[in-house]
């Protein structure tokens, strides 16, 4: 069968036989760009079909286990994330917005994970090799068991893998590699589709690990647009502030373990391990004023205590701000709207500023009654005392929710010299099984702020 062309959707890859001025599935316009589909072979049979003709089936119970072969990447923190180490033969995505560090953390993990045997093959498809080296030299990184590849083309980079064997491939970029079976531009969904196909094969194949380093649209989600999650077994996102030091490296996917964060903090010799996170985003609060509460967040299976801060001043014009970093801006909203109807906190009037320590983001409904003690903490300039935590869900009643793991969070409260924990009512009786914590048990986030802030006043009682 001839090749054929179509027309792609770069936004949600809908196809159309002719182009399409605005897409009728996403309502995106000018997003359709001509790709050429390749025809099957002579013989009938296209490459794929092939390939799955010479698979063989074999008894599951005779599949060789592979956690005990798991490769360790120096790096405890991305170990952590991955479940215990690198599965030979796995393909994962790495992704984050420009400039936040992933090449760094990847140039570092590669070398320490090569072996004088099987070295680890970088592709740079963006930079030069002497970037390369600066970079390397800027690290103090020797790269004696790191192999340097500058290509853009997939089939060379498949045949350069397939002899030298490496113990990983590092692809930087997925989006600016390509293949001549696909007409369209590199970065169009077809061209990152099958590249990422044809790497997933190979990594099958040889049990050699690839990891592809992908971009972030402005969106916030990896370019493609999310075609890769589906197709690679991890998906990793390294998420920070530009202006914090601090690195999350985030998995939202992953087949072989739970997903879970690790954190880095980023200095001038690369990136380094944070031990102690809870007690890093804690170290400055010394210094204490009304607005700031202290939550507990549960990231994958790890508990970060980390700081919230807001700001209530009377606004200066008709409508108030509404300005959030850290904490997801519909939620803050919602939290706004509870509290006026349900606590009695007229902030119709007031500007309303919140910020999360540390430049790190929470999304879990645990931390929401942190955020509205803060929010009424600042209202009513009272204090909430520094040995206070806040746990809980809101509701739109106003009611407390349970939240999940809480004996694991309060021990970590413990263990940084917390003395008293808010938490909600259903939890009371889980929460007093930790020792070392008075445990404030409440049905409402009007009781709960009620009692954060009279526990301020009489902090020293």
């Amino acid at each position: 069968m001839k090749s054929r062309t179509i027309f792609v959707c770069q936004q949600c890859d809908a196809q159309s036989p002719k182009f399409v001025g605005r897409c009728p599935e996403c309502g995106a316009w000018n997003s359709y760009v001509e790709t050429v589909i390749p025809g099957t072979a002579s013989n009938g049979k296209s490459e794929a079909a092939r390939t799955a003709l010479a698979a063989k089936p074999v008894r599951l119970k005779d599949v060789r286990g592979g956690d005990h072969q798991r490769i360790s990447t120096g790096y405890g923190e991305i170990d952590r994330v991955l479940g215990g180490g690198i599965v030979p033969g796995s393909i994962l995505l790495v992704g984050g917005e420009p400039g936040i560090g992933k090449t760094t953390l990847l140039s570092e993990a590669a070398a320490r994970i090569g072996t004088p045997d099987q070295p680890v093959l970088y592709v740079s498809a963006e930079e030069s090799p002497q970037q390369i080296k600066m970079r390397a030299d800027r690290l103090g990184l020797d790269g004696e068991r790191v192999m340097l590849l500058a290509e853009t083309d997939v089939d060379v980079i498949i045949e350069t893998a397939r002899s030298l064997q490496p113990r990983l491939m590092i692809v930087d970029s997925i989006q600016t590699i390509a293949t001549n079976s696909i007409g369209s531009v590199p970065g169009s969904i077809s061209q990152v589709r099958e590249c990422t196909v044809q790497l997933m094969r190979l990594a099958k194949a040889s049990q050699t690990a690839v990891w592809l380093i992908g971009h972030v649209t402005k969106d916030g989600t990896v370019a493609g647009p999310r075609a890769l999650e589906h197709i690679v077994d991890a998906v990793l996102y390294l998420e920070g502030e530009r202006f914090h030091s601090y690195r999350l490296l985030r998995s939202v996917k992953n087949r072989f373990g739970a997903t879970e964060v690790g954190i880095f903090e980023m200095r001038g010799e690369g990136m380094v391990e944070v031990a102690d996170p809870s007690g890093i985003f804690l170290a400055d609060r010394a210094h204490r004023a009304s607005g700031a509460a202290v939550t507990i967040s549960l990231e994958g299976t790890r508990p970060l205590l980390v700081e919230v801060q807001a700001l209530a001043s009377a606004t200066s014009y008709g409508t108030p701000a509404r300005t959030v970093t850290g904490v997801d801006h519909t939620r803050l909203l919602m939290l706004l709207a509870v509290l006026s109807k349900r606590a009695g906190l007229r902030l119709g009037q007031h500007d309303v500023y919140v910020n999360v320590v540390g430049g790190i983001e929470l999304s879990e409904p645990a931390v929401d009654l942190g955020v509205a003690a803060a929010i009424a903490s600042s209202f009513k300039e009272r204090q909430i005392g520094g040995d206070l935590a806040l746990i809980g869900e809101v509701g739109l009643g106003g009611e407390l929710r349970s939240v999940t793991r809480i004996d694991v969070r309060l021990r970590e409260a413990a263990r940084l010299g917390f003395h008293r924990c808010i938490v909600p009512q259903s939890n009371a009786a889980q929460a007093r099984t930790v020792q070392g914590l008075r445990i404030i048990p409440a049905g409402s986030v009007a009781e709960a702020v009620h009692a954060a802030l009279e526990g301020g006043n009489n902090e020293d009682s």
